[in-house]
């Protein structure tokens, strides 16, 4: 016999699949095929079976999760994290705090502490968006920031009361004539008294509104046209007064196409690697996150990032401190090290900030250079974590960390802030005019004046962000493990359903063709035998002539022929089963069991 066109079932396979030995060998070609022909259904189940083993183990070594997560979150034109950094639609909250100085005669006349209250919040929304985006092929994209504020009433305070502040722009002018020739000093203290001598005033009454979207000033006002280009001031006095509108600064950040290890990373500002504002490195690095995403610690491996904030002129390190939940998503608490603001003397990377003069004590930031020059110095509110004399010079100042601490929320895995606050404080540092009397600015101490504190950041991202970040940090590494062993168990379950199912009907129809064969035969053979046999026995006896003999013995052979009637001749034919559905053919042949008896 030629070569077979198929394999045989082993004889392990046989006594695992119950077949009974003896039979030859079992086709595995009978699992696709049945009577000669292709079954496609069971073809297809088992075809579908091992491509999902197949598929399983291969997702459980490829790390195909991660794949997703990060195709969506790096930012190209389609993405989600693409949606929800170029409008972000999450409620982005400005809350300012202003100091209303109560005592403002009796500090300078009677040299008391100012006493300060602190009224707000004056709440503003931020609706932002990045217009004018560009992509570049080295893995970066041009943007820039188009941000309006809106007054929030529902939750701010009346925002018309009239509060007294220290009038910035006078104070800086003054601030500067220690520095002067006499000459100067004496035409500017002139022009003080003779022509601004109403507005003049070392304190000013001004709404919050006012303060913090600009004011008339004739000192702004006349710096603003004697400035040189590039570095004139706004033609009104307002800190947050830029804010508004399509902002000049064209920021470059990093998708994440390339490496995620830089992810969400400022590349250039304005063209430029660094911040223009300082000299020297690490104060003008702008390796840092613009608030929206940061480089993921699952890929870094590190516990600080960076965020820059345009504001306060430089970048803020953020240390991580612990894992925290958040509305059931696990992020990392980061807040800014102790050595943020730490002297010059202890940290000599602060050193740069000070820019040719005497460096701040701990908890002060000079940031004049991107202030038009003013002597405005950066700290935490209420001077928190600062140096304590700063403190001890007021009077209503009260530090608390939970609420004047800077911190974020970071999902690890994904590099999105959850929840993030900067929380800085606007200072003005006066120096003594003693040669200027006009309205006592010649009793004005040196000090570091707060002047107002910012909270800016958001709460809770939207309910889609928070859903797509709580499938892919949560639902996912749990889903993804479960759906991969779920496919091999599930396809090799099912193959050796097919297998069982195919292998008892090939055994069972085996055992039905052998059980039809040996009925057929049996039923032929029973049926030549029965016929014989009836013609054997009704066959008529021939007539015998028979002596004359006695009465006994013609009674004798009456009665054999009746006993052979009565059996139809002896013949008796059984067809019995067994339990394993052969048969077991008993004959008892038939004959003419009778003999003449003698005379």
């Amino acid at each position: 016999m030629g070569h077979k066109q198929f394999l045989a079932l082993g004889q392990t396979a046989r006594r695992l699949l119950g077949v009974p030995p003896g039979k030859g060998d079992v086709p595995l070609n009978m699992l696709i095929s049945q009577q000669g022909k292709i079954n496609h259904g069971r073809l297809a189940v088992i075809l579908f079976s091992i491509c999902t083993v197949v598929l399983g183990i291969i997702l459980s070594f490829v790390p195909w999760l991660d794949y997703i997560i990060f195709r969506e979150l790096r930012l190209w034109n389609g993405s989600l994290s693409y949606s929800y950094w170029q409008k972000p639609g999450v409620v982005r909250l400005t809350k300012v705090y202003i100091f209303n100085v109560t005592n403002p005669s009796g500090f300078l006349e009677h040299g008391e502490k100012p006493k300060l209250v602190e009224v707000g919040p004056f709440v503003y929304r931020e609706d932002m968006e990045k217009v004018n985006i560009k992509f570049h092929d080295n893995d970066t994209i041009t943007y820039q920031h188009n941000k309006i504020l809106r007054f929030v009433p529902e939750l701010s305070v009346n925002k018309d009361q009239k509060l007294t502040v220290p009038n910035i722009p006078l104070l800086t002018v003054t601030s500067f004539s220690p520095n002067l020739a006499g000459l100067v000093v004496s035409g500017l203290a002139s022009v003080l008294s003779v022509a601004y001598k109403k507005t003049a005033e070392p304190f000013v009454k001004v709404t919050a509104e006012q303060l913090v979207f600009g004011y008339d000033d004739p000192l702004v006002t006349l710096a603003h046209y004697f400035y040189p280009k590039g570095k004139r001031p706004n033609s009104q006095m307002g800190l947050l007064l830029a804010r508004n509108g399509t902002l000049d600064e064209v920021s470059t950040i990093y998708t994440g196409q390339k490496s995620m290890s830089r992810f969400g990373y400022l590349d250039k500002i304005n063209g430029l690697d660094h911040l223009p504002h300082w000299k020297d490195s690490p104060c003008n690095d702008i390796r840092a996150s613009e608030g929206s995403f940061f480089p993921p610690r699952a890929v870094t491996k590190s516990d600080l990032v960076h965020v820059y904030d345009k504001d306060i002129c430089r970048i803020l390190p953020l240390q991580y401190r612990r894992d925290v939940y958040k509305d059931g998503i696990q992020t990392g608490l980061y807040t800014p090290p102790a050595s943020t603001f730490e002297s010059a003397d202890v940290n000599p990377d602060n050193k740069c900030y000070c820019q040719g003069e005497k460096c701040p004590p701990r908890g002060l930031q000079n940031i004049s250079p991107c202030q038009y020059s003013a002597p405005v110095y950066l700290s935490y509110p209420h001077f928190y974590d600062a140096e304590p004399s700063l403190l001890d010079k007021f009077e209503g100042l009260k530090p608390v960390q939970k609420t004047h601490e800077t911190y974020f929320m970071i999902q690890p895995k994904l590099g999105v802030p959850l929840e993030g606050f900067v929380r800085v404080q606007l200072n003005i540092k006066v120096s003594r005019a003693p040669n200027i009397y006009v309205n006592s600015i010649n009793k004005f101490p040196d000090i570091i004046f707060p002047v107002m504190w910012i909270e800016e950041g958001i709460h809770e991202v939207t309910t889609p962000i928070w859903r797509w970040i709580y499938l892919a940090t949560t639902v996912g590494p749990i889903a993804a493990p479960l759906l991969t062993y779920s496919m091999i168990v599930f396809g090799t379950l099912t193959i050796i359903a097919v297998f069982i199912k195919a292998y008892k009907s090939f055994v069972i129809g085996q055992n039905s063709i052998e059980i039809v064969e040996i009925g057929r035969e049996t039923l032929r053979r029973g049926s030549m035998i029965l016929h014989s046999t009836q013609k054997m026995c009704l066959r008529e006896p021939p007539y015998i002539l028979l002596p004359q003999t006695s009465i006994d013995g013609v009674r004798e052979f009456s009665q054999s022929l009746g006993d052979v009637g009565k059996s139809d001749l002896g013949l008796e034919c059984e067809t019995l089963i067994r339990s394993d559905n052969s048969f077991i053919m008993s004959e008892r042949r038939c004959s003419l069991g009778f003999r003449l008896p003698n005379f």
